[in-house]
């Protein structure tokens, strides 16, 4: 999952918790503070109606009839009547001196917690929550939602409190009330609650989408650089491989080009040499024919000397391409092949073709001088031809003749392993076609094309 839905279910549950506790906590304070504001105001009521009808309670001990008589068409008249279940007025011995229900007037009973707390100058309320006290089997008996209030009757001079008064009313509109109190509150804090998660749920969202696109771009970067590590190793062990090739190539070109030197120019000197020692030269009764014979022939033999070692020379020696072109360095490479060999190449390239380097330009110079060379001597020079062009950024050339070809994988000769080396050394690539129809060479290389 990612890390905006983790937090989404994680904070959903977390906030989930504490709404129901704060919730659950606010709907106790509202349920405290409605009953007691409600228990304060009845307490009121009763104060202003019932103390007044009061004998002093510190001297007397019991209620006079006529104080009786007086609370019954109190209690039993009005608003207060008609919502008033059960009166009582407990003296603080725990004896009930005054009952709507008569049988238990005079009776005493054990003081419960509340009736101990309202002796204690405090109000208590309870709302439908009635006692297992032995006097509240009448209210019990009431099918309606009763509020129990038990209220300190305090002496007018003194504020002692002297009597307790216990009344149950029926709590039809506090019901209503508290009901509306605890929905508005659940309501208000499920909105906030809702509103929270959202703010934060959108935040972390944002900060989520920003990391997974971060990471997304991060693994691309992460794949290319492991792809361009994978690139550099395989590179790297190809031009370790090309330049122990190259290494072990250069070698056998210097043990032909030694091989060249002893069995061509070196053998026309030695001979050349010997004919020095020719008794025609050395016998001075030999005639002057015959000595200018000789000499011709010495001077022959060491022209055919020089000759082979330019032609050897020419086969080594560069000319100056780092300055120029790769379209005249094609040129160059053509116009050299035709007036050597005094055969036709027909040379395609485009109107412009890339800038490369130094180490390029050789490379297609001697690809081309080498493939010229064999399409001569094995093609026989027939169909001679050099293409270029610029193909995916990449530089295109081929040499092309049309011999009866070769087997490339067994017939492949030093030359061309040697361009193979040279051209893969510089991250090119070299391949060879050959077949009944002809011969094709072709090398590629990574340019950047010019604007």
């Amino acid at each position: 999952m990612s890390l905006a839905l983790q937090f989404f279910i994680a904070g959903g549950i977390g906030l989930l918790l504490v709404m129901l506790v704060v919730g659950l906590w606010v709907t106790s304070q509202i349920r405290e503070g409605v009953m007691r504001n409600s228990a304060a105001t009845t307490a009121l009521y009763v104060d202003s109606v019932i103390a007044p009808l009061l004998p002093d309670m510190r001297t007397s001990r019991e209620l006079s009839d006529t104080v009786k008589r007086a609370l019954d068409e109190t209690l039993g008249q009005g608003a207060l009547g008609k919502r008033l279940v059960s009166f009582k007025l407990w003296r603080r011995d725990g004896m009930i001196l005054y009952a709507k229900d008569t049988a238990l007037i005079g009776k005493r009973f054990e003081p419960n917690a509340n009736l101990v707390a309202a002796f204690g100058g405090n109000v208590v309320a309870e709302y439908n929550d009635l006692d297992d006290d032995p006097e509240s089997h009448e209210e019990k008996r009431v099918n309606a939602p009763l509020f129990e209030i038990y209220n300190p009757v305090r002496e007018p001079w003194s504020g002692e409190v002297v009597a307790v008064s216990e009344f149950y009313e029926i709590a039809d509109d506090f019901q209503t009330t508290l009901n509306a109190a605890l929905w508005s509150s659940w309501l208000v804090v499920a909105g906030a609650t809702a509103t929270a998660l959202a703010l934060l749920s959108g935040i972390v969202f944002r900060g989520s989408h920003t990391i997974q696109t971060q990471r997304a771009a991060l693994e691309a970067k992460v794949s290319e650089l492991q792809a361009a590590l994978s690139q550099n190793s395989t590179l790297r062990q190809r031009v370790q491989r090309a330049s122990r090739r190259a290494t072990a190539i250069n070698e056998r070109y210097l043990r032909r080009i030694g091989a060249d030197l002893h069995d061509g120019p070196a053998q026309l000197v030695a001979l050349a040499a010997l004919r020095m020692d020719s008794p025609i030269l050395l016998d001075s009764g030999s005639s002057s024919e015959q000595r200018e014979a000789e000499i011709a022939g010495i001077h022959k033999t060491l022209g055919e000397a020089m000759r082979e070692i330019r032609g050897i020379c020419n086969g080594l020696v560069l000319p100056q391409i780092e300055t120029q072109a790769v379209i005249d360095i094609l040129r160059l490479a053509v116009s050299e092949h035709e007036r050597r060999t005094s055969s036709s190449v027909a040379l395609t390239v485009p109107a412009r073709l890339p800038e490369l380097g130094t180490s390029e330009k050789i490379s297609i110079y001697r690809f081309v001088q080498e493939g010229l060379n064999n399409a001569w001597r094995h093609g026989k020079g027939r169909n001679q031809a050099v293409k270029a062009g610029v193909k995916s950024g990449r530089l295109i050339v081929e040499v092309m003749d049309g011999g009866p070809g070769f087997e490339p994988g067994k017939s492949e000769g030093l030359g061309l392993a040697g361009l193979r080396e040279r051209i893969e050394s510089i991250g090119g690539q070299f391949e060879t076609l050959s077949g009944p129809q002809g011969t094709r060479l072709v090398i590629s290389l990574s340019v950047e094309e010019q604007p």
